[in-house]
C-alpha cells in the first residue's frame, strides 16, 4: 500500500506543477466573482434604492450570461486554444469591472446605474464562460486525457475555494469602502493575473486521433 501510495504521489506532483498557473488563474477569476456576490443586494437595495425583483435580476444577469455563452467560449477555446480564451476572459473581466465603476456615476439615477450594472454582470457571465472552459482545455493541452480527472477536480477546487474566500472578503471591502471597492478590484485583479498568464506556454487543439488514442 505505502509504494502504491508514493507511486501515485510521485505521478500526481508533475500534474499539480503543470496545473498551478491555471489553477491560480481560476481561483482569482472565481474570486472576482465571489467578492461581489453578497453585496450586490446591499448596493442595489441599499444604494440604489431598487426592490427585490431587480436585486434578483442583478444576481441572476451573470449565471444567464454565463449560460448563453458557453458553447461560443468552447469553440473559442478549441479553435484558438486554452490561454487565448483565458487571457481573453481576463481582458474582459477588467470591462465588466469598468461597467461597475460606471454605474457608480449615476447612483442618483437609479434606473441608468442598475442598467450599467446589468450590462456589467452579464459581461462577467461571458468572462466566467470564457476561462472555466479556457481553462479546461489548456490544461487538456498541457497534460493528456488521462489527467482530465484530475484537471477537472483542482479546476473545481479552485472555484469553490474562491468562493469560500470571495463571499467574506465581498463584505469586509464593502463595510470598508462601499462598492467603489467591489468595482476597483474587478478591473485590477484580472489585469495583474495578465501578468501571471503572459509568460505560460500556449495551448494548441490537440487531433481527434490524440483525444482517442489507448496510450
Amino acid at each position: 500500500m505505502s509504494v502504491n501510495s508514493s507511486r501515485s504521489r510521485a505521478a500526481a506532483s508533475p500534474v499539480v506543477a503543470a496545473l498551478l498557473p491555471i489553477i491560480a488563474v481560476v481561483f482569482i477569476a472565481y474570486l472576482v466573482i465571489g467578492i461581489a456576490l453578497p453585496v450586490l443586494p446591499l448596493h442595489v437595495h441599499q444604494d440604489l434604492g431598487l426592490g427585490a425583483f431587480v436585486v434578483g435580476l442583478v444576481a441572476g444577469a451573470q449565471f444567464g450570461a454565463s449560460l448563453l455563452s458557453r458553447f461560443w467560449a468552447g469553440d473559442y477555446a478549441d479553435s484558438r486554444g486554452g490561454k487565448r480564451a483565458v487571457v481573453t476572459g481576463l481582458l474582459v473581466a477588467a470591462a465588466a469591472g469598468l461597467l461597475y465603476l460606471l454605474s457608480l456615476r449615476f447612483v442618483g439615477e437609479a434606473e441608468i446605474s442598475v442598467t450599467i450594472l446589468l450590462l456589467g454582470r452579464a459581461v462577467l457571465g461571458g468572462v466566467e464562460s470564457f476561462i472555466v472552459t479556457g481553462a479546461f482545455s489548456w490544461g487538456l493541452a498541457l497534460l493528456r486525457p488521462q489527467n482530465t480527472g484530475q484537471i477537472m477536480a483542482w479546476v473545481g477546487t479552485a472555484m469553490y475555494a474562491a468562493f469560500a474566500v470571495g463571499a467574506p472578503a465581498g463584505t469586509i471591502l464593502y463595510a470598508g469602502y462601499g462598492f467603489a471597492a467591489i468595482a476597483l478590484a474587478t478591473t485590477l485583479i484580472p489585469l495583474v493575473t495578465l501578468l501571471l498568464v503572459a509568460p505560460r506556454r500556449p495551448s494548441r487543439p490537440r487531433p481527434m486521433s490524440a483525444l482517442h488514442s489507448p496510450g
